[in-house]
């Protein structure tokens, strides 16, 4: 069994006018200590996946496990950062982060939760910015601030929904690079949502493209297989990046100009099982921009 599995998940939305189906039946394998992105087009059910994981909503069919324990709501065994900061602005960075780890580690005295709010501050290296309020961090540093909190709570999974998509393009490629360390430093368990396609490349051992729905499924995995650590600058040159980009690309494309039963999990056919808790997709390759909107 697999760390995280994620097991024929569907997910719609019912108004008084008319039914959405969001989610078709999404499978998904993550092992203990892997980077794992999903990557497609905004609006294609990304955030729907990644809320569900987090249990702040409920699947309509099928289950999530985490280490073996069905997951049935929120839980400090998975911290999620979103997109947007959502900083508590009246308090200091260290008074953010500070809250994340009170909150978890009742069981420790006041010096050790001191102590491990500090190393929080540092591992993100914002220790000369820890008695500032968000008004007075940028967008880069604000967001440092949200992944701090998110690992202070020492979660056994690490949910990032889009969280460098709002930086400008400089901020954001210093942000991935810091990630990438913090990962390495830490090898916490991570699933990346986001729709640009070079990022994903850049940070994940392993990268599942979506469908853009309804009924969205996650289509068949790509394994990187690219040595870390990985330079930006280098990375377009090789042979192996430019396979899994193609690759990743391809199916991205297709997938959208294809008629969405064509991906519908509904029918076994139609999403074979792999026999490693894997739903692939008939339809296979496809692509976009490096930004899929």
């Amino acid at each position: 069994m697999a760390y995280l599995e994620l097991r024929d998940l569907r997910k719609s939305y019912r108004t008084a006018r008319a039914t959405r189906e969001v989610l078709g039946g999404v499978d998904l394998a993550v092992e203990e200590g892997e980077f794992v992105a999903i990557v497609g087009y905004s609006g294609s059910g990304k955030t729907t996946l990644i809320s569900l994981i987090a249990g702040l909503i409920e699947p309509d069919w099928g289950e999530i496990v985490l280490d073996g324990a069905r997951v049935t709501g929120p839980g400090p065994d998975r911290s999620i950062v979103f997109q947007h900061y959502s900083l508590l602005p009246w308090m200091t960075v260290h008074e953010n982060i500070a809250l994340a780890v009170d909150a978890v580690h009742v069981g420790l005295g006041a010096g050790e939760r001191r102590r491990m709010t500090e190393e929080m501050i540092e591992l993100v290296n914002l220790t000369l910015a820890r008695d500032k309020r968000p008004r007075e961090l940028s967008g880069g540093m604000r967001q440092r601030v949200a992944l701090a909190r998110g690992l202070a709570l020492q979660p056994k999974v690490l949910l990032l929904d889009e969280p460098l998509s709002a930086l400008d393009a400089l901020t954001r490629a210093t942000l991935q690079d810091e990630l990438f360390r913090i990962w390495s430093a830490r090898r916490s368990t991570v699933i990346l949502i986001t729709n640009d396609v070079d990022e994903a490349i850049l940070l994940a051992d392993r990268i599942h493209p979506m469908t853009p729905g309804p009924g969205a499924v996650l289509g068949p995995p790509i394994d990187v297989g690219l040595p870390r650590p990985r330079q930006r600058r280098h990375l377009s040159l090789t042979p192996a990046y430019q396979k899994v980009r193609q690759t990743l690309v391809e199916f991205l494309k297709q997938a959208r100009t294809a008629v969405p039963a064509t991906f519908a999990a509904s029918s076994p056919s139609r999403v074979p099982d792999n026999g490693a808790g894997h739903r692939l997709c008939q339809s296979t390759h496809a692509g976009s921009g490096p930004d899929l909107q």
